[in-house]
C-alpha cells in the first residue's frame, strides 16, 4: 500500500513539474505578432494591479496587454490584448465576470477574464485612459481621461452615458457606494469632489472642491465606508479628511520620500502607503503609530492592493516585480517576475545561442534564444543601461551606460562575474563595439568623444572629438570606425593613425545609429530627420536615401548577404528594404511603443528587435548559406580532389579556379583555405 501511494506521488510530482516547465515556456508565444515567433520579456507594468472580487485571479496592466494571473499558484493564465497602446488601467466587475482594461489610446475594452473573450465594449476617450473604477455593489463604470469623466451603466451590449470634463488629473479614487468621486488635478493640487446621483438610469453630476496643503495634493484613496478620504502631498505627508465637510481629520508623520501609491485595508483600520524609498508602511488609523514597514522591492512602490478577503497585500514597483504578502504574519509569501524595463540595446552571441539586453533597469540578461529562458542576470551598473556588445570569440561582454556610472563595464560570459571595468567617459556611454578582430573595443559618449581602448588590456588608444555620439561601428576590416551623433554628422575616423578621414553630411537632424554592409562598401545611416541614407565608402559619396519611416530611425542592421537593410523606429515599425533596387519590401509590426534596437544573429536567420513596450521580439528568416569557395571543383563537397586541382596549378598566375582567395596566383593560401573548409565525410 506504501508502495502505491509513494508511486502515485511520484507521478503527480513529475506531473507537477512538467506543467510548470510548459507554462513558463508557453507565455513566450501567446499573442505574437503576425511573423514573430517569441516574445522575451512580459513587458513593463503600466497601472494599478488589481484583484478580482473572488480573489482567485490577479490582473496586471502592461505595455503589451493585460496579464492575467492565478493568484494561487502565480502562474500566468492569459494575456488579454486588443489596445494598440499600452495599458493604463484595469478594473473588475462586482460579480468578477467583467475586466475592464484602459489605454493609452484612449480606448476601453471588457473581457471575460476566464476566457479572455472580448466583450462589446463602450466608446472611448479622446485621450489616454487614467482611472477606471467598477462600483462594488451595482454595474457602475466610471472612466476618466485628461478630457473627461465619463459614468457607464454597463447592461448586457448596452451603456448610457453622462459625461463631464474636469481638466487633466493626477489622481482619483471612487466610494464604495459609487456616490462620491476625488480627483486631483495635475496642475494645481487641488481636491474635486463630484457627487455622482442616479435617476432613472440617468446620471448627473455637481461638484465641490476643498484645498489640500500647501504643495499640493498628488494622491487620493477613499476608506471602505467612503466616511474618510486620505490624501498623500508633495511634501510627503499623509492627512485624513472628511469628505463631506472637507475638515480635517488627522495627519500622519511626514515620510522619508515621495508617496507614490495609498491604499486603505478592507477593514478600514489600517492605510498602507508605498513610497519611492522602496518601502510599504502600515499605519494604524486608531493609533496613528506605524505597525510595519515591509522590504522587499528595490525601487519605488507604484501599487498597493488587497485581496477580497483582506488575507493577502500584493505590491508592484518599479523594479517590475510583484510581490504577495501575507497581511495576517506580515511575511513575505512570494515573487512574479518576467515584467521587463524599456530595452535599449540587445546583440547576439556570436554562436546565437545568447542574446545580451540592457535597458532602462540596471541589470544585463542573457537569454536563451532556444527557449526564450532568461539565463542569468548580470549586476553592476548604477544607472541605466544604454549599451552592449559581444567580443567576436564571445569571451567577453562589455557594457555601458548613463549617469551616475560612467564606466565601460566587462563581464566574463561564461561565469557572469564582472573584469576591472574601464573608468572612462565623463558622462553616459551611448554605444560600444568590438570591432572585428577582436583587438579594439570602440564607445560613443554624451561627453562628444568617441574613444578606443585595447580590448584585451583596457589601455586607452585614442579619443576622437566631435559632438554628442550616439553611435559607433567598425569596417569590417577593422581599421575604419563610423560615428553618428548631435551634430547630423557621420564621422569616419581611421584607427591606426587616430585622424578624421571624412564627415558626410547630408542628414538633417542627429543621426542615431550607424553600420557598415558586410562587404565594407556600403555604410548606411539613420537618423532623426526619418531617413535612412547609404554611402560609398570608397567615394565617400552619397548612393541613396530610404523613406517610408514617420519617426526617428534608431537602428539598422545589415543581412548577412549585403542584399537586405532592416531598420527600426521610433514609428513602432520594422521595415525591410532591399538594397538592389532602393524599394520597400516588408513592414513588421507588433511593438506597441518605441522600437529601440535591432539586432541580427550571424548567419541572418533570427532577427530581434527590442523597445521601449519592454518587450524583445524573434523574427526568423531563412539563414544565409555562404557560397563555399573551397569546393573548387564544384560537387559540393570540399575534399581531397579540391585539394589535387590546388596542388596541380601551384604557382599559376592569373584567373583560376584553384586559386580560392581571388588574390591573382594559386599558392599556400589557397590550400589553407580548403583545409578550413574541408568535409570530414
Amino acid at each position: 500500500m506504501r508502495l502505491i501511494r509513494f508511486l502515485i506521488w511520484i507521478v503527480f510530482f513529475i506531473s507537477v513539474l512538467f506543467h510548470t516547465d510548459v507554462s513558463a515556456q508557453d507565455y513566450i508565444r501567446w499573442h505574437l505578432p503576425e511573423g514573430a515567433t517569441a516574445r522575451l520579456g512580459k513587458g513593463t507594468i503600466t497601472g494599478d494591479i488589481r484583484y478580482s472580487p473572488d480573489g482567485s485571479l490577479l490582473a496586471v496592466p502592461s505595455t503589451i496587454g493585460v496579464w492575467i494571473y492565478d493568484a494561487d499558484t502565480y502562474q500566468e493564465m492569459n494575456l488579454l490584448v486588443g489596445h494598440t497602446a499600452p495599458v493604463s488601467a484595469v478594473a473588475f466587475s462586482s460579480d468578477g465576470n467583467t475586466l475592464v482594461s484602459g489605454s493609452r489610446d484612449g480606448t476601453i475594452q471588457l473581457w471575460n477574464p476566464q476566457t479572455g473573450e472580448q466583450k462589446t465594449s463602450p466608446r472611448g476617450h479622446n485621450s489616454p485612459i487614467i482611472f477606471l473604477a467598477f462600483s462594488p455593489q451595482t454595474d457602475i463604470l466610471v472612466s476618466g481621461s485628461a478630457d473627461r469623466t465619463q459614468v457607464w451603466r454597463v447592461n448586457t451590449n448596452s451603456y448610457s452615458t453622462s459625461g463631464w470634463h474636469i481638466g487633466a488629473f493626477a489622481s482619483v479614487a471612487l466610494s464604495s457606494d459609487t456616490l462620491m468621486l476625488a480627483s486631483v488635478r495635475g496642475g494645481d493640487g487641488q481636491v474635486y469632489l463630484t457627487r455622482i446621483l442616479s435617476t432613472n438610469n440617468i446620471y448627473r453630476s455637481t461638484t465641490a472642491t476643498f484645498s489640500g496643503p500647501e504643495g499640493g495634493v498628488e494622491l487620493v484613496a477613499f476608506s471602505p465606508d467612503g466616511e474618510t478620504l486620505a490624501t498623500a502631498s508633495i511634501d510627503a505627508t499623509i492627512r485624513l479628511w472628511d469628505p463631506h465637510t472637507g475638515e480635517r481629520k488627522a495627519t500622519l508623520p511626514e515620510q522619508t520620500d515621495d508617496v507614490t501609491a495609498i491604499v486603505f485595508s478592507p477593514d478600514g483600520e489600517t492605510l498602507v502607503i508605498g513610497s519611492q524609498d522602496n518601502t510599504i508602511r502600515l499605519w494604524n488609523l486608531m493609533t496613528g503609530s506605524s505597525k510595519v514597514i515591509l522590504t522587499k522591492h528595490t525601487d519605488g512602490i507604484t501599487s498597493i492592493t488587497f485581496s477580497s478577503d483582506g488575507q493577502t497585500l500584493v505590491s508592484s514597483g518599479d523594479d517590475q516585480m510583484i510581490q504577495f504578502w501575507d497581511y495576517v504574519t506580515f511575511q513575505h509569501k512570494s515573487t512574479i517576475t518576467g515584467h521587463t524595463f524599456p530595452v535599449n540595446e540587445v546583440a547576439f552571441a556570436p554562436d546565437g545561442q545568447v542574446l545580451a539586453s540592457v535597458g532602462d533597469g540596471m541589470a544585463i540578461r542573457l537569454w536563451e534564444t532556444d527557449t526564450g529562458q532568461l539565463q542569468n542576470r548580470l549586476i553592476g551598473h548604477e544607472g541605466r543601461v544604454f549599451s552592449v556588445a559581444f567580443s567576436p570569440d564571445g569571451e567577453t561582454l562589455a557594457s555601458g551606460g548613463g549617469n551616475p556610472d560612467t564606466k565601460i563595464h566587462l563581464w566574463d560570459v561564461h561565469t557572469g562575474y564582472g573584469k576591472d571595468p574601464i573608468v572612462s567617459h565623463k558622462y553616459g556611454v551611448e554605444s560600444i563595439m568590438f570591432s572585428p578582430d577582436g583587438g579594439t573595443l570602440a564607445t560613443g559618449s554624451w561627453d562628444t568623444t568617441a574613444r578606443l581602448w585595447d580590448a584585451n588590456t583596457g589601455e586607452h588608444k585614442a579619443t576622437f572629438k566631435s559632438d554628442r555620439v550616439f553611435s559607433v561601428a567598425f569596417s569590417p576590416d577593422s581599421r575604419t570606425l563610423a560615428s553618428g551623433g548631435r551634430d547630423s554628422a557621420i564621422h569616419l575616423w581611421d584607427v591606426e593613425s587616430g585622424e578624421r578621414q571624412a564627415s558626410l553630411e547630408e542628414h538633417t537632424r542627429p543621426v542615431d545609429t550607424v553600420a557598415f554592409s558586410p562587404d565594407g562598401g556600403t555604410l548606411a545611416s539613420g537618423s532623426w530627420d526619418k531617413t535612412i541614407r547609404l554611402w560609398d565608402t570608397q567615394t565617400e559619396q552619397s548612393k541613396g536615401i530610404l523613406t517610408g519611416h514617420t519617426n526617428r530611425v534608431k537602428s539598422i542592421v545589415f543581412f548577412p548577404d549585403g542584399k537586405t537593410l532592416a531598420s527600426g523606429s521610433w514609428d513602432k515599425t520594422i521595415r525591410l528594404w532591399d538594397l538592389q533596387t532602393g524599394q520597400h519590401r516588408e513592414t513588421l509590426t507588433g511593438h506597441t511603443d518605441f522600437i529601440n534596437t535591432l539586432a541580427l544573429s550571424r548567419d541572418g536567420g533570427t532577427l530581434v528587435s527590442g523597445g521601449e513596450d519592454g518587450t524583445i521580439l524573434l523574427w526568423e528568416f531563412p539563414p544565409f548559406v555562404p557560397e563555399r569557395i573551397a569546393d573548387v571543383n564544384g560537387d559540393g563537397v570540399v575534399n581531397i580532389q579540391d585539394l589535387v586541382l590546388v596542388a596541380s596549378n601551384f604557382g599559376q598566375t592569373g584567373q583560376n579556379p584553384a586559386d580560392v582567395n581571388g588574390d591573382g596566383i594559386v599558392n599556400i593560401q589557397d590550400l589553407v583555405l580548403i583545409a578550413s573548409e574541408f568535409d570530414d565525410s
